[in-house]
């Protein structure tokens, strides 16, 4: 899992560890990991779009998360279409979490300013310096999330899997 996390694909590990690609898939598939937040109240949390795609470069896929710049923790996600229905799960995983904030930072997309107008939202780029950063370290942590590779995944699981992996690493420093 670390191997993953720090920027190997799937092949990659299992040419490194000499054992066969379907053994190093079944062991990430059991792995089970869950982020949960550190906190119930959050200052401020940054929102924002990384897109990234399984199978093809033209199946584009967004990842929608919250992220919280002071203590570096990714505290909510959310994947699916560059839409407001993907915007609007990320919220519903916010609230089940029972996670409340005292302002809401995002760009200036008109996704997030229709899903989050009843809230405290703040929008502009000033705020949202902190999960543009963390967007780079994504990219260099995640192999399959860089835009030009040849390492991607085949399959929605994976991929999930993958970031899933990834943001336990970030939140808690080690797997």
């Amino acid at each position: 899992m670390r191997m993953l996390v720090r920027g190997c694909g799937i092949r990659a590990i299992s040419d490194i560890l000499n054992i066969s690609l379907s053994k190093v898939l079944r062991t990430l598939e059991k792995q089970q990991v869950a982020l949960q937040p550190k906190r119930s109240f959050y200052d401020k949390l940054e929102v924002d779009e990384f897109w990234t795609y399984v199978g093809k470069k033209r199946h584009k896929l967004r990842l929608i998360y919250a992220y919280h710049r002071a203590s570096g923790e990714i505290v909510a996600w959310a994947f699916g279409k560059r839409n407001t229905n993907t915007v609007r799960e990320l919220w519903y995983k916010i609230e089940a979490l029972g996670i409340k904030w005292g302002r809401l930072l995002t760009d200036n997309w008109k996704r997030f300013k229709r899903a989050f107008r009843d809230t405290h939202h703040v929008t502009g780029k000033e705020g949202t310096r902190g999960i543009e950063g963390n967007n780079c370290r994504l990219r260099h942590r995640i192999r399959r999330a860089f835009r030009r590779t040849c390492c991607f995944s085949k399959k929605m699981k994976n991929h999930v899997k993958a970031f899933e992996f990834a943001f336990y690493y970030i939140n808690y420093g080690h797997i």
